[in-house]
């Protein structure tokens, strides 16, 4: 699986800014295929920090409706990523 692949985009968030108190833990949305391990190790290469943990999440899509019709949205992968005490990624300062 490819870098992009596994890391899609950063996720901002007022409830994943509390979490860069003193856990210093980021949150990711990533691949639906990618695993923990991909994902520490594309987030070491990318971004050149050291991983503590890592708590992943499938992100299950809502059922919507368009007039008459029902759809529903695709559903995503969502990681918690905690790094190594004393490091931090400068996106999100």
């Amino acid at each position: 699986m490819q870098l992009n692949e596994t890391l899609v985009r950063p996720i901002i968030t007022e409830k994943s800014s509390m979490f860069l108190g003193d856990e210093q833990t980021y949150a990711f949305e990533v691949g639906l295929n990618a695993n923990k391990h991909q994902i520490k190790t594309a987030i070491q290469r990318f971004y050149g920090v050291d991983v503590d943990k890592i708590r992943t999440m499938v992100v299950r899509g809502k059922v919507k409706r368009f007039g008459r019709h029902h759809g529903k949205r695709s559903n995503w992968k969502k990681a918690y990523v905690t790094l190594a005490a004393g490091q931090s990624l400068p996106l999100f300062e």
